[in-house]
C-alpha cells in the first residue's frame, strides 16, 4: 500500500461543501459572496466567553491573518494561509507525488490535506493564544464564580478559538465554490477596507474617537487650531497629526502605484498552430507572482513574534535575544527582527521612540533586508511551486496547441523565450512590493493599516474587479461560458 491508500479513507470522510451541479449565476454569486460577508463581520464581533482584560493586541499582523482580536475568529485565515504555503512548497519540489491537473483522485488527496493541515494547525497555533496569557488574559472573575480553575477557563477559549479558526475555514470553501474570488483574499480585503473606514469617518459621539473626516471639517470650520506649518511643530501637526496628510498622501500613492503596476505587462504574441487567425497572447506583470507570497515572509515575522512573546511570559528569554515590555520587544534580536509599523517606531528626532539611533538603524536595515530580499525570493519560490514559472508556462503553451511566432513549436523553444521576462521579472516585482511595504509603513497609511496589508487589499480587489468583469460577460454572451467549460 502506497502512502495515498493508507490516508485516503481518513481524508474522504473529512467534511466538505458541496460543488455546484452547474454553472452558478452572477446574482447567486453575488449573494452568497454577501452572505458569507455578514457572516464573517457578525463573527468578528463575537467576544470570547471568558475573555478578562490586558491581553496584547498583536494588531500589526491583523490585517495579514484578518482576523478579531479577542473574538471568535482571533486566529483569521492564519492556519489556512500557513498550511496552504506548506502544500504549495511540498508540491512544487515534487515532495508529495500527487498530480493535481489531470488526476482527479490526487485533487481530491491534496484537498484533503490542505483541509487536515488547517486543522492541525489551528489546534497548534490557537495553545499559546489561550495558554500563555501573553495574547488573551481569562477572566478570573469567572473562574471564581463558576468555582473552577483558571486554567479551566484558558481551556473553554482555546476551544472557542478553534471552533472559529473551523468555521473560517468553511467560509473559504464557499466562497470558492459558490461566490466570487476566494475567502481568504476577500476577508483581508473586508478587514483592511473596515480599517481604512473606520479611520475616516469615526465620529466622537459614535467611536469615542474622531476619524480624518471630522479633523479636516474641524479645520475648515475653525474648531481645530493648527500651528504654522513653517515650523517644526505646525509640520509635524500636519504630517502625523490628526489631519494625517502624510499617511493620506501614502495610501493614495500606493493605490495608484499597485492599479498601475498591474496594467504593466509585456505580452508575449501567440498563434495557434492549426487554425489559421487564432491568435493571443501571453502576458507577464509587472508584478507577475501577485502580492500574495509577501504573506509568506509576513507570516514567518509573525510566527518569530509569536514565538518570542510567548516563550518570555512562560519561560523568559535571555537579554540578547530580547527584552520585553508591554508585550512588545524593546532590545536584542527580537526588537531588530520586528518590522517597523509605524512613523513612532524609527522618527527619534520626533520623540517617538527612545530606542538609540544605531538600533533604529539596525532594525531599519534588517526590515527592508527580509522584505525586500524575502520578497524576491518568496516571489520565486511561489512562481515555481504554483506553476507559473518559465517551463510550465511553456508546456501549457504547448499543450494548448499555440506557439510564438517566428519560433520552432517545442517546449524548450518556448521556455527560452520566456526566460527572458519572467525569472528577471519575478525577481523584481517581488523586491518592489517588498520595498513599498516598508516605504508604507515608515510614513504611515490611513487608519495604520500595515503596508503589506494596504498592498494585498489593492491587489485582491484588483484581481476581484476583473473577475466579476468577466463573469458579466459570460453572463451576457453563453457561448463564452461553454468556451470555458463554465
Amino acid at each position: 500500500m502506497t502512502w495515498k491508500d493508507t490516508v485516503e479513507p481518513a481524508l474522504s470522510r473529512l467534511p466538505v461543501v458541496d460543488r455546484p451541479d452547474g454553472h452558478v449565476s452572477f446574482n447567486n454569486k453575488f449573494m452568497w459572496t454577501g452572505a458569507v460577508l455578514l457572516v464573517y463581520f457578525a463573527l468578528t464581533n463575537v467576544q470570547l466567553w471568558g475573555l478578562g482584560t490586558g491581553g496584547q493586541g498583536f494588531g500589526y499582523f491583523r490585517t495579514i491573518v484578518a482576523g478579531a482580536q479577542g473574538s471568535i475568529l482571533q486566529l483569521g485565515i492564519g492556519p489556512i494561509v500557513t498550511a496552504s504555503i506548506t502544500l504549495q512548497l511540498l508540491k512544487g519540489a515534487n515532495l508529495l507525488g500527487l498530480d493535481t491537473e489531470s488526476d482527479p483522485r490526487d485533487q481530491v488527496l491534496y484537498q484533503g490535506l490542505q483541509k487536515m493541515l488547517v486543522v492541525f494547525m489551528t489546534l497548534l497555533t490557537a495553545a499559546p493564544m489561550a495558554f500563555t496569557g501573553a495574547f488573551l488574559q481569562p477572566s478570573q472573575a469567572l473562574a471564581s464564580a463558576l468555582g473552577v480553575s483558571v486554567f479551566v477557563v484558558q481551556v473553554l477559549m482555546y476551544l472557542q478559538i478553534v471552533v472559529g479558526g473551523l468555521i473560517i475555514v468553511y467560509l473559504d470553501e464557499v466562497i470558492s465554490k459558490w461566490g466570487l474570488g476566494s475567502g481568504v483574499g476577500l476577508f483581508i480585503v473586508a478587514g483592511v477596507s473596515q480599517q481604512l473606514i473606520g479611520a475616516v469617518f469615526a465620529t466622537e459621539w459614535l467611536t469615542g474617537t474622531s476619524g480624518i473626516l471630522a479633523a479636516w471639517v474641524g479645520l475648515l470650520t475653525g474648531e481645530t487650531s493648527v500651528e504654522s506649518i513653517f515650523t517644526a511643530a505646525g509640520l509635524e501637526q500636519m504630517l502625523f497629526g490628526p489631519l494625517e496628510v502624510a499617511a493620506i498622501a501614502t495610501t493614495l500613492f500606493i493605490f495608484g502605484l499597485v492599479v498601475f503596476a498591474e496594467s504593466v505587462r509585456v505580452e508575449i504574441p501567440l498563434n495557434h498552430a492549426r487554425v489559421s487567425g487564432a491568435a493571443g497572447r501571453f502576458p507577464v506583470k509587472l508584478i507577475y507572482a501577485s502580492v500574495l507570497p509577501m504573506i509568506i515572509v509576513r507570516s514567518v515575522q509573525a510566527n518569530i513574534q509569536i514565538m518570542g512573546r510567548a516563550l518570555d511570559s512562560t519561560v523568559g528569554l535571555p537579554a540578547f535575544i530580547g527584552v520585553y515590555s508591554g508585550g512588545e520587544p524593546v532590545s536584542g534580536l527580537m526588537y531588530f527582527l520586528n518590522p517597523i509599523r509605524a512613523p513612532q517606531d524609527w522618527m527619534w528626532f520626533l520623540g517617538g521612540t527612545s530606542a538609540e539611533v544605531w538600533e533604529i538603524a539596525i532594525r531599519l536595515g534588517m526590515d527592508f533586508l527580509i522584505m525586500v530580499g524575502g520578497g524576491a525570493i518568496a516571489a520565486v519560490f511561489w512562481v515555481e511551486a504554483t506553476g507559473m514559472g518559465s517551463a510550465s508556462s511553456a508546456k501549457q503553451i504547448q499543450n494548448s496547441g499555440m506557439q510564438i511566432p517566428g519560433f520552432r513549436r517545442n517546449p524548450q523553444v518556448i521556455e527560452k523565450v520566456l526566460d527572458r521576462y519572467i525569472p528577471h521579472v519575478t525577481v523584481l516585482g517581488g523586491a518592489l512590493v517588498g520595498f513599498l511595504a516598508v516605504t508604507a509603513n515608515l510614513i504611515g497609511t490611513i487608519g495604520q493599516v500595515s503596508g503589506i496589508g494596504l498592498l494585498l487589499a489593492v491587489s485582491i480587489t484588483y484581481k476581484l474587479y476583473e473577475e466579476i468583469a468577466e463573469e458579466k460577460m459570460m453572463e451576457m454572451h453563453p457561448m463564452m461560458r461553454q468556451l470555458f467549460n463554465e
